[in-house]
């Protein structure tokens, strides 16, 4: 019988258009509304809205992979962790010059935003400003 050092959990990131990833992992650390929790195997059953944030990916007792993304649903059960993203990103593929000209950008549209559109502006502008946050923790390349 494997050992439970050996236990996987099954990650799975969907956007609406496509399966991203499936594997098996140790553990992924997510960025739910309430905070960043962590899904190991065995974890108790739940569903969360995301806020935007690192996902990293643990494998081998280190961060396999770290992504961004724009917010979304996850939902965690003894066995896998499936993330239903709007939005996602790799971290290995951001500069942090990206990231800034992304919140440039979003202040600008935030500045001249109307009542119809300020809404998705404020939305937008947040998103970049963590992307920016994730940018100075991971580093593209590292």
């Amino acid at each position: 019988m494997a050992d439970a050092s050996d236990a996987k959990v099954i990650f799975e990131l969907v956007t609406p258009t496509e399966l991203v990833l499936s594997e098996d992992v140790d553990m992924v650390v997510v960025p739910g509304a309430e905070g960043d929790f962590g899904v190991l195997p065995g974890h108790t059953p739940f569903l969360t809205t995301l806020r935007p944030g690192l996902i990293d990916i643990h494998d081998g007792g280190s961060i396999a992979q770290s992504l961004f993304v724009e917010g979304g649903f996850a939902e965690a059960t003894p066995e896998r962790c499936t993330v239903l993203a709007s939005g996602i990103r790799p971290m290995s593929e951001t500069t942090a010059e990206d990231a800034a000209a992304r919140l440039s950008a979003a202040s600008e549209a935030l500045s001249t935003a109307d009542d119809d559109t300020r809404a998705a502006a404020e939305t937008e502008r947040a998103a970049a400003e963590a992307m920016v946050k994730a940018a100075e923790m991971r580093p593209a390349g590292s």
